[in-house]
């Protein structure tokens, strides 16, 4: 039997991840600040120059992991419109992420709390947060225009107090995974943003 051989391509993206992977685990176990090129290699398995190769420096890498923990975290929520009904969804899908306990997810709570008080992964956060922010404001703004969303609440304020609580909640479960049932909250967190957004409920 002939084995099908991979392109350069196929190679270069396998290799990103599964450095990418690596850092995700070591980010887990002993944070960002102990995170080198070397150990991240070595735990992939590949030559300590490839992470340098591949991304330039660690914080390139920081940057490029930030943005693969976070792409396609809600599967099937760029086909959907913008609107209450995508708002609700991203609301769900992200707390049954955070259910799932996922390396990845894991990850980046870790990376995001570490922002606070680390200057090379500020802004890299700080431009993750406002995409998230934009990306809600987006779909209360298009719920007004269409009538879903009471015309009385501010986009901006309504994506802040979104990303707090769900951030929040990833927060809580990674410290006391026992103690916070994040699948019984979906419901409750879902219902409750219908109920204080919906022009339904005036």
């Amino acid at each position: 039997m002939s084995l099908v051989r991979r392109t350069q391509q196929q190679r270069r993206e396998s290799a990103a991840a599964a450095l990418m992977a690596a850092a995700a685990e070591l980010v887990i176990e002993s944070g960002v600040r102990s995170l080198t090129l070397a150990r991240v290699s070595e735990r992939a398995g590949y030559s300590r120059g490839i992470v340098t190769h591949y991304f330039g420096s660690k914080q390139g890498l920081i940057d490029a992991l930030a943005r693969a923990l976070q792409e396609g975290f809600v599967p099937g929520l760029a086909e959907k419109p913008p609107g209450l009904d995508r708002l609700l969804a991203l609301i769900d899908g992200y707390l049954g992420a955070r259910a799932r306990s996922s390396t990845a997810g894991h990850a980046f709570l870790v990376l995001w709390s570490e922002a606070v008080t680390d200057t090379e992964l500020a802004p890299t956060f700080r431009e993750r947060d406002s995409a998230f922010r934009n990306a809600i404001a987006e779909d209360v703004a298009a719920g007004i225009a269409e009538g879903t969303i009471r015309d009385t609440v501010h986009p901006e304020a309504v994506a802040v107090a979104v990303v707090g609580q769900l951030r929040g909640i990833g927060m809580q479960r990674l410290l006391d995974v026992d103690a916070v049932d994040v699948e019984r909250l979906r419901t409750e967190v879902i219902e409750q943003w219908r109920r204080a957004l919906s022009a339904d409920s005036r």
